[in-house]
Formats: C-alpha cells, structure tokens, sequence
C-alpha cells in the first residue's frame, strides 16, 4: 500500500512548529525545504511535493496526528493500492484522495 498524507479539515495542510522542527532534524531530503519566514516561525515550501515521502509519513506517525497538524490542519494518513495514479482534491482547504482519471473539456 502507498500511505500519503492529507488534510482533513477546512483551512488547507500545514505541519506544526513540532513537526517541522522534527523534520529540520532527522530529514536530509526535507530539511533543505523547511526555512524561517518572516514572522520568525518555520514553513514548509513546496509540501504538496512531498506528500508520499517516508519522512513526512513518518513525522506525522512519530507525533500523531494531533501534535504534527498545523494551525488549521487535521493531517491524516491514508493508504491506498500502490498501482494506482490518483490526485489530492480539495474544498477550502479540506483534501480527498481521488484515483486520477481523464477528462476533455
């Protein structure tokens, strides 16, 4: 199975200060993309990249889900058949996991 990780409330995914400390230490392939915004607080660029990597599942099993959400974040682990293309959409903020399919418009 192929575990990725989402946001199950409304406001979009986001990782705590926790979390992103966590992963700053223990990720070589992460930390590169966690830096100190203006407001002095870590931020995570590009995390919809990463969605799948080890180490974002793993932080988010490490603290659980509570401790490893962000401000307006319920981050959840889900897992689905490791053959399947999907994409992650979102209403406000809160994400799905759909199986990728075509469309024509």
């Amino acid at each position: 199975m192929k575990k990725i990780v989402i946001n199950r409330s409304y406001g979009g995914f986001g990782l705590s200060q926790e979390a992103l400390e966590w992963l700053k230490e223990n990720s070589e392939d992460l930390s590169p993309y966690i830096e100190y915004c203006r407001s002095g607080r870590l931020c995570f660029y590009d995390a919809d990249l990463f969605r799948e990597h080890p180490d974002l599942i793993a932080v988010v099993e490490t603290l659980g889900s509570e401790e490893a959400s962000g401000d307006h974040s319920s981050l959840k682990i889900v897992e689905i058949p490791e053959d399947i293309e999907y994409v992650i959409e979102e209403y406000d903020g809160k994400e799905k996991v759909c199986e990728k399919h075509l469309e024509w418009w």
